[in-house]
């Protein structure tokens, strides 16, 4: 895409931001694989790029495209949004210093500017170091059918 045509599409209302990544880990064995570096360095991108350095989209607008709106679309009822009974998927990050790290050489590589990242209320990131929990579990939409 060029880059016209990304800020076009990140401003309009109607869409949301996903990442088609697989979610790899930088260490162990799945640090061996060579994924796309989107994989680690998607969302943080676009906050340092289009809403810190180029202003065309606010940081509220670049967290609900990453947030409610997704969960929204995908009738997620339970996610998306900070409220109690919800499920507790944070991160905690510094919008002044969020930016992406990962290259086409070295992609797993973390971003900076993350403090927290908190999976169903458990940390998997903690000052920006790995935990090693693993609290998540798979989310099916509608259109899953059992083999």
């Amino acid at each position: 895409m060029s880059e016209p045509d990304v800020v076009l599409a990140l401003q309009q209302p109607w869409v949301s931001v996903d990442n088609d990544d697989s979610a790899t880990s930088p260490e162990g064995i799945l640090g061996a694989d060579h994924p796309h570096p989107r994989a680690y360095g998607t969302y943080p991108r676009i906050l340092a790029k289009y809403v810190r350095e180029e202003g065309k989209l606010s940081l509220p607008d670049a967290i609900r495209k990453f947030t409610a709106f997704p969960a929204q679309r995908e009738h997620l009822a339970d996610r998306g949004v900070i409220k109690q009974g919800m499920w507790a998927d944070l991160v905690v990050f510094d919008p002044a210093a969020i930016h992406a790290v990962a290259t086409y050489d070295t992609p797993n590589r973390l971003s900076i500017g993350m403090s927290y990242v908190l999976v169903n209320g458990v940390p998997v990131v903690e000052e920006g170091r790995m935990t090693g929990a693993l609290p998540g579990h798979v989310i099916r939409g509608p259109g899953y059918a059992r083999p």
